[in-house]
């Protein structure tokens, strides 16, 4: 058993991973800000405290022998919105961890590392960020280089847990939903690859390496598709809904396939969940009534976060961090 640290742990893949964690024995602590949820109700040790505020949470990063870094901004959308604190959560923070922890490090980084490529990439694919978010994740990897374990993950779909909000700014579940509720999807383009994968077998990924000595990067992923296949393939389960092909032009320029076999040939990562499973799980939460505006910004890190975080200039230029954000 491994006393394992999670910090940035509340949400979406903090949900199903400290359930994961639990059933597999060890002692877990989560630390988080609570930026996206009102509460945190799991039966689980928690600490309300800043990443940037090093007083808080040294004492807890003393205690672990594995700490699980899901620090950060996530998407595109949420890290040009405000690239001051990108670059504080998701690449000082990194630097600070390196600083101050000698242990076991498991780090999550993105395939949105490799932009837009042609062929399967492996992690010996060269980088070709697109994005402020996917080039602070390369320069998170290389601040890391062999201090730890670093997941690229593909597009995330499914749910968490029980207690986590729903994300429907990623494409299979935002899909779903509008399949579902509103019976006509919109596809931009649609010829773009994604390598998609079910949060909850990111969980499964990390639990198998809480003690491992394994480092360097991993791709994850459970299927290359096209997103207009993907629209196809949610049809079957959603036949009264139509496919609406645009040819505007669309920000996300990311387009590629991967190969997880080095995660899947080093510790046997097998994932469990297909993006069929995803999207039952996402109609079931609709059919049940448990989502009925997929608008709402509550389940976009980029729509929850602009009315919160929007960019003002200080007299002295650059941007000035809203005071929930100030370190203490």
């Amino acid at each position: 058993m491994a006393k394992v640290l999670v910090v940035g742990g509340a949400g979406y893949i903090g949900g199903a991973l400290t359930d994961q964690l639990i059933d597999a024995g060890h002692d877990v602590r989560i630390f988080d800000n609570l930026l996206f949820e009102e509460r945190y109700l799991k039966p689980v040790e928690f600490i309300f405290g800043d990443v940037r505020d090093a007083a808080a949470l040294k004492p807890h990063m003393n205690w672990a022998d594995t700490v699980v870094w899901l620090v950060g901004l996530v998407g595109d959308g949420a890290c040009s919105l405000y690239p001051r604190l990108t670059e504080e959560l998701n690449i000082e923070s990194v630097n600070w961890l390196v600083r101050n922890f000698d242990r076991r490090i498991i780090f999550m980084s993105t395939c949105s590392v490799y932009g837009a490529q042609d062929g399967i990439l492996t992690e010996e694919s060269p980088f070709d960020p697109l994005s402020l978010y996917a080039r602070s994740k390369v320069e998170g990897e290389k601040i890391l280089g062999d201090r730890a374990i670093y997941f690229r993950l593909g597009t995330l779909f499914g749910l968490g847990d029980t207690y986590s909000r729903i994300r429907l700014d990623l494409v299979l579940n935002l899909l779903t939903v509008k399949g579902c509720l509103y019976k006509r999807m919109s596809v931009y383009g649609g010829n773009q690859w994604r390598p998609l994968l079910h949060v909850r077998d990111v969980a499964g990924a990390v639990v198998k390496n809480v003690d491992s000595t394994l480092v360097g990067p991993y791709n994850l992923h459970t299927e290359n598709l096209m997103i207009t296949d993907l629209a196809e393939r949610i049809q079957k389960y959603v036949p009264d809904a139509t496919v609406e092909k645009t040819t505007l032009k669309f920000e996300d320029s990311r387009n590629y396939k991967v190969s997880s076999d080095k995660a899947r040939n080093t510790f046997g990562f097998d994932p469990q969940l297909t993006p069929d499973d995803g999207i039952q799980e996402i109609q079931r939460l609709v059919t049940q009534g448990r989502v009925q505006d997929a608008s709402s910004p509550r389940y976009s890190n980029t729509d929850f976060l602009r009315p919160l975080f929007a960019p003002q200039q200080s007299p002295l230029g650059g941007e000035i961090i809203p005071p929930v954000w100030q370190a203490r």
